[in-house]
């Protein structure tokens, strides 16, 4: 697919970005439209998964026919069988008249079932007999009836854990993931961060007539190196506060700061071991370095002290004395970049230690060690793992 093609799609569907992996994801969607293959959308909550529906019923031999999206989480179990598959008249109390679900009405179109991992156990059975035979029974009926639809299904759940612990059907499982498209998170598509805020930022302004919003160096760095838990929806809601509530729209760090939680401003550094890195440019240890020092002035400060006065300790370079100061201009001599590499090994032995302590005050609590050091539980247990501890 041309760059053209793919622009014109992403101007079709509302779509901002230009990551390799959200390419990657609209590619599959247009090949796999020209079948009848059913597919599972995967990603985290807020990703903009509902996009990816619209193009493969727009780009299939179906996109004449109808198209209805139907979240599965917001209905109520008790009557997400009769919104899928239909009742007759005296079905229960309330059915007085006949009632066509989704599948009936979208026969010969496409239906986008959202959050399909929401699903009771007993619709589940008859959303399996619905793809494996196309048939379906309307509720209070005997009569087998058919259909010719292309389901395309979404969820945000780890399908894996759900099957596991009996919340989900393995047969269906497989029946709706003939072809999975993996949405990235936000937090993966770092280039298109700057992106989406400028074009919400437009929106809000305009909107709520206000002078236009800007981001200044260590604002984009700061925006960009957030976790972004809640992925674009997010950044949105976060753009829109921004627009709303600041008098002064030139945005600094300090500024954004204020409006993301405090989980956000963490930043995770992970240095790989230096003597694994023998020969090689260190100019990827100096950025993660750069970064953490813009991000947080506190240590800025204490960087700043250590560099100064030799025998200040700081918990981070516990035990050791930098030889000189780091420098974290562009350009730099291989032999100036020498001491980054002692830095990051004290770094290491540092954050062993901290962790070590973290999991003895807490009795071996891994969560709340990882409260205490400021690390997510997943990246906890890499490092108990790689310090064997």
């Amino acid at each position: 697919m041309t760059q053209q093609e793919l622009l014109a799609i992403k101007q079709r569907f509302g779509i901002i970005g230009q990551s390799p992996l959200l390419n990657r994801d609209i590619e599959i969607a247009v090949q796999v439209a020209r079948t009848d293959l059913s597919v599972l959308i995967t990603g985290e909550s807020g990703v903009g998964k509902e996009h990816f529906p619209k193009i493969i019923h727009a780009f299939s031999a179906r996109k004449h026919g109808p198209y209805f999206a139907v979240n599965c989480g917001a209905i109520p179990e008790g009557t997400i069988d009769s919104e899928l598959f239909g009742h007759e008249k005296g079905a229960f109390t309330d059915a007085k008249n006949e009632h066509k679900g989704y599948f009936e009405i979208a026969d010969g179109g496409t239906l986008f079932l959202d959050e399909v991992g929401e699903l009771p156990l007993q619709t589940q059975v008859r959303l399996l007999r619905v793809l494996e035979t196309g048939e379906f029974i309307r509720m209070g009926s005997s009569q087998v009836r058919k259909t010719n639809v292309r389901v395309v299904a979404a969820t945000n759940l780890n399908m894996r854990q759900a099957i596991d612990e009996g919340r989900f059907r393995e047969d269906l499982y497989y029946r709706l993931n003939t072809v999975e498209i993996r949405v990235p998170a936000l937090r993966e598509r770092k280039e298109d961060i700057p992106l989406l805020f400028r074009k919400f930022a437009v929106d809000f302004c305009n909107r709520y007539q206000m002078p236009p919003l800007s981001l200044n160096e260590e604002a984009t760095m700061l925006l960009q190196n957030s976790y972004w838990r809640g992925n674009i929806r997010q950044l949105k809601n976060l753009a829109e506060q921004i627009a709303v509530i600041e008098m002064d729209h030139q945005i600094n760090a300090d500024t954004l700061r204020k409006y993301l939680p405090q989980e956000e401003n963490r930043q995770e550094i992970v240095l790989r071991n230096p003597s694994q890195q023998s020969g090689k440019d260190y100019s990827h240890e100096i950025g993660i370095l750069y970064n953490m020092v813009m991000q947080n002035k506190k240590d800025l400060e204490e960087l700043k002290a250590m560099l100064s006065h030799r025998e200040t300790e700081i918990p981070v370079f516990r035990d050791t004395e930098p030889t000189a100061p780091i420098d974290f201009s562009a350009s730099r001599e291989t032999e100036d970049i020498l001491p980054v590499e002692e830095a990051s090994l004290r770094i290491d032995e540092g954050e062993k230690e901290r962790i070590q302590r973290a999991l003895e005050l807490s009795g071996g609590n891994r969560k709340v060690a990882a409260e205490k050091v400021g690390l997510s539980e997943r990246t906890l247990y890499r490092k108990i793992k790689e310090y064997g501890l």
